[in-house]
């Protein structure tokens, strides 16, 4: 890849941003549900079964701790969108950097929420989920979740299968970038449980500290872009 085809790549879609996300959206899941009372913050398909099993059982009040973070989530997927819609040709600043601030700020209110709220603290985190499923979809050009896996490991098994079948180095790389997102959000997971052990409903706050980081690089980027847009002119 030369120089002009690294520079299409945006920062928001960089290996180092995807990783801090990757690892962000594997502690928030580890944290809701060991800390939060069983709920995903991420895997929507975990709380839709549990959602499930309890209307079935006819425990409707325990039901809604699983319906509502799935609302959750889903509002915020549509607001991500929303952001897309409004201010992607606004030119004024990047959309994205206003879902990690929305993020930052949620998970850090999350944070200062005693286990009493724990439906809302779940609620805020899934939501927060939602924002940025929607809003960081690429690793490099390629389609990837950084708060999910199955996708994932669909996709990289199907292009190990291709690359071995075709003895194709590019694809095996691709599939390795993938079955390392998958890594990296395990070890974000294992690393929630134990900040959760540590520091209880604190434990969060790793992961406003990590999109902060995330969201100071993409904001060096987009200085740096203006500038040379600047200078184009001159």
């Amino acid at each position: 890849m030369n120089k002009k085809e690294l520079k299409k790549i945006q920062m928001s879609e960089s290996i180092f941003v995807g990783v801090l996300l990757a690892f962000s959206g594997g502690l928030m899941d580890a944290y809701t549900y060991v800390f939060r009372g069983g709920v995903f913050a991420n895997a929507q398909t975990g709380n839709l079964i549990l959602l499930g099993i309890n209307v079935f059982d006819g425990s409707f009040h325990n039901a809604l701790k699983y319906l509502f973070p799935v609302l959750s989530f889903t509002c915020g997927v549509l607001l991500a969108q929303v952001f897309r819609l409004t201010f992607q040709k606004s030119g004024r600043f990047h959309w994205r950097h206003l879902s990690l601030f929305l993020e930052i700020v949620l998970l850090t209110a999350v944070s200062l929420m005693s286990t009493d709220n724990n439906l809302p603290a779940n609620c805020m985190v899934s939501f927060a989920c939602g924002i940025q499923v929607q809003s960081f979809q690429k690793i490099r050009g390629n389609h990837l979740a950084t708060t999910m896996c199955i996708g994932n490991l669909r996709t990289a098994t199907d292009l190990l299968a291709n690359a071995v079948h075709e003895k194709n180095a590019h694809l095996f790389r691709r599939s390795c970038l993938y079955y390392g997102v998958i890594v990296v959000f395990s070890v974000g997971a294992v690393c929630g449980n134990a900040l959760v052990r540590a520091f209880g409903q604190y434990a969060i706050l790793a992961s406003p500290i990590l999109l902060l980081v995330a969201f100071g690089v993409m904001c060096i980027e987009a200085k740096e872009d203006n500038l040379e847009n600047h200078k184009e002119k001159f």
